[in-house]
């Protein structure tokens, strides 16, 4: 508090400072081993170290074949209380977003980024008043195509960029989420070697989010609340071809 005397030998430094707390610990760490950080040798023995990104222990739950992989995810999906339509082509994922919407009694309107993969489809075969761009927040449903999805835990991944805006998996209270079967990986690891081989380093999108479920919270009471900071509703479509 302001005007409050701090006790004898508080070492806490103002955040608002230019890094030198970080500076201090640094020097004190190097200054115990006897380096300057410096060191040919050590630098190229972190670079390595960095190069090979050895993974850590992978959980064997979702190491199984296709079929059972992508059934595990959309079990696990259905257990953190989103809902799961399988389609069988791409073309399919027009009907099973209006369908979800009107079995929800939701408004006909959806919102996408331009991703081609969506903008392609035949919305126009559909009553559903579609538009394009990110979510100012006034938007009531939202609609991703998934990076990839993970089986052991029913988790979506998510890119942010123009084809589909972060806003849309946060503002919009309904967030239809489309995945490709062959995008279900068994692990997170899996996922995670996939994004750094198609972008590489430098070039890796601003945002990962991964999604579990309809948004949550038990902050209050620990009693559950479904649309605490995002959607209440979270509807999977996967697309098995």
């Amino acid at each position: 508090m302001e005007g409050q005397a701090r006790p004898a030998g508080d070492r806490r430094v103002s955040a608002a400072g230019d890094g030198s707390a970080r500076d201090t610990v640094l020097g004190t760490v190097r200054r115990s081993l006897g380096v300057t950080g410096r060191e040919a040798p050590r630098r190229d023995a972190v670079e390595a170290r960095i190069a090979l990104a050895r993974p850590g222990v992978v959980p064997a739950r979702g190491q199984l074949p296709d079929a059972e992989r992508v059934a595990l995810f959309c079990d696990k999906a259905e257990a953190a209380a989103a809902t799961v339509e399988r389609v069988a082509t791409a073309a399919d994922v027009p009907d099973a977003v209006a369908r979800f919407l009107r079995d929800a009694n939701l408004p006909a309107t959806i919102r996408m980024g331009s991703d081609p993969a969506l903008r392609s489809l035949p919305w126009h075969a559909t009553a559903l008043d579609t538009a394009v761009g990110p979510s100012d927040g006034s938007d009531i449903n939202g609609l991703s195509w998934a990076y990839g999805a993970v089986a052991e835990s029913g988790t979506l991944v998510l890119l942010s960029g123009q084809d589909n805006p972060t806003t849309l998996n946060f503002l919009p209270d309904n967030h239809v989420v489309v995945v490709a079967a062959r995008d279900v990986a068994g692990d997170y690891e899996a996922v995670l070697a996939r994004v750094r081989e198609r972008y590489g380093k430098g070039l890796m999108p601003r945002t990962l989010n991964f999604v579990t479920g309809p948004s949550r919270s038990a902050d209050i009471e620990q009693t559950l609340i479904l649309g605490a900071h995002g959607p209440r509703r979270l509807h999977v479509v996967v697309v098995e071809a």
